[in-house]
């Protein structure tokens, strides 16, 4: 990973509300059940006081900085944490490698 692409994913979360989302996605990515998922767009929308377009916004600079992905499943679109990208970061950090 580069740094350009580092600082492009620190810059992502640097925002109070995407770090929010970021977070909501995660501890709904790491339920083993799928039918309590939070992560559909829809529910992110509930869960913030914050309007759907600024919410859309928050989840493209996300996506953008490749943190997370989004698919259609039915009729909702359901945001996934990118892990393969989490564990980069874990291991650029580990200072025990």
């Amino acid at each position: 990973m580069t740094t350009k692409q580092l600082a492009k994913i620190y810059k992502a979360l640097s925002n109070e509300n995407r770090l929010e989302i970021f977070l909501n996605i995660l501890k709904c990515s790491q339920k083993s059940f799928k039918s309590d998922c939070c992560c559909t767009i829809s529910q992110i929308i509930q869960n913030f006081c914050i309007g759907a377009p600024t919410i859309s916004h928050h989840l493209k600079e996300l996506s953008n900085a490749g943190l997370i992905e989004t698919k259609k499943d039915g009729k909702y679109l359901v945001a996934y944490v990118n892990k393969e990208l989490l564990e980069e970061l874990k291991n650029i950090f580990d200072i025990n490698s």
